[in-house]
């Protein structure tokens, strides 16, 4: 940066060589970036203690998010109602997250030419795209929706721990359109005295996030996010599973092994929208470095399947969870996967490569074992409104929806 300084006061008769020497600065600056980090070598101690706890982080929000997305499907009121993923929505899926990824990809490679040409040719301006400035937007917006997830997320617990002895006071936010027949609600939001603290506690993690990047308070919100994902993010059977994890199957392996744009851009994104843990805690504390990571991709999308198969035990009204537990350790399997051919090849490893054949496979293979694959498949959590229609009678070979035959097990009436 003192070299760019320097050059922006000289006059422009050596406006070349400054070019020159900034073309001439850049590969020493590489070098002396590349050979810190190369420095770096975690000890066998840091490193499985940072893939230890990115193993333990993953598994919480799914195995919670699994027992909370059962109580949240049973729920009456319509506004608690989660978020249903239907098999055009699953299929839809891979397409718009390569628009997504590819574009923001294009954003950043614009941004970084546009920092670029803004410092060598006029110095003085400000520039239109900024990396710098784009991560400022990108970190506020999830700043609100972090306080939100992390707030939604501690509810269960504080109101177990909130002491009786303190009042409870109801309160509502009602924004409303119009007057009187006309008048229509735009936002109508129901809190009490828990919620307030949730979200005051939320705000502080927020704060400390925004102000120091933090890598516990990045966790805290990816936590929340992932969580709120498997918990409120609905597959309504087995198939629209298996047509989203398959399709991002293909994503994930065409981004990371094609191209160089997943890398591009989580280099240059920052958000909380991964786990990290640093494999130098046990050398430098929490001002720790050098992090090990895992995508939150990598977590709610196998997480909503195997809560999918948490729900499908439910309804078969037996005393165990055999596809839960299964699914839930092909997952350790898959992830313990990814860690050893990522560290056996040296190279970064799309995740889903070897998780979306366990979490599949797995429960597959279970119900063929138990002669009850047909049922696993023809279970439906939610329908589309469109597709519901009121049966009368739920016998075998009874058609309870426009689109699909149901056992009486399985039939959803409006």
């Amino acid at each position: 940066m003192a070299d760019i300084d320097q050059a922006s006061v000289i006059p422009n008769e050596t406006s070349p060589p400054a070019l020159e020497g900034l073309n001439a600065t850049d590969p020493n600056v590489t070098e002396a970036v590349n050979a810190t980090v190369a420095k770096f070598v975690a000890t066998p101690e840091g490193t499985a203690l940072a893939y230890g706890s990115l193993v333990f982080m993953a598994l919480l929000p799914i195995f919670f998010g699994a027992l909370r997305s059962v109580s949240c499907g049973k729920s009456k009121n319509s506004s608690d109602m989660p978020e249903t993923i239907t098999g055009r929505d699953a299929a839809r899926f891979p397409i718009i997250a390569s628009c997504t990824l590819f574009g923001l990809y294009l954003f950043f490679k614009v941004s970084f030419v546009s920092n670029v040409a803004t410092v060598v040719l006029s110095p003085e301006s400000f520039p239109i795209f900024s990396q710098e400035y784009i991560n400022l937007l990108l970190s506020m917006y999830f700043f609100v929706l972090g306080i939100l997830a992390l707030s939604h997320t501690m509810s269960p617990f504080m109101n177990r721990i909130f002491p009786a002895n303190i009042p409870i006071k109801q309160y509502q936010l009602l924004f409303t359109q119009g007057s009187g027949e006309a008048k229509e609600e735009i936002v109508n939001y129901e809190f009490d005295t828990k919620d307030l603290i949730c979200l005051v506690i939320s705000t502080v993690v927020g704060v400390w996030y925004i102000l120091k990047k933090h890598w516990i308070a990045n966790n805290l919100f990816g936590l929340a996010f992932a969580l709120n994902g498997v918990e409120l993010l609905h597959l309504n059977n087995v198939s629209t599973g298996c047509i989203l994890l398959g399709g991002l199957f293909v994503y994930d392996v065409f981004w990371v092994f094609g191209t160089n744009v997943m890398v591009t851009v989580a280099k240059s994104f920052e958000a909380p929208i991964k786990l990290v843990f640093p494999q130098d805690l046990l050398e430098k504390g929490l001002g720790a470095s050098q992090f090990a990571m895992l995508g939150l991709g990598d977590i709610v999308i196998p997480g909503i399947f195997i809560a999918l198969l948490l729900r499908f035990d439910v309804s078969l009204k037996k005393e165990t969870r055999t596809y839960f537990y299964t699914s839930f350790l092909a997952y350790i399997f898959g992830l313990g996967m990814t860690i050893w051919v990522m560290h056996t090849f040296k190279h970064a490893q799309p995740a889903l490569l070897y998780l979306v054949p366990a979490c599949i496979g797995f429960p597959v293979v279970v119900a063929l074992l138990k002669g009850e694959l047909t049922e696993i498949f023809l279970f439906m959590t939610f329908f589309p409104k469109e597709d519901v229609l009121v049966a009368k009678h739920c016998d075998r070979g009874t058609f309870c929806s426009g689109r699909k035959l149901f056992t009486e097990k399985f039939c959803f009436v409006e």
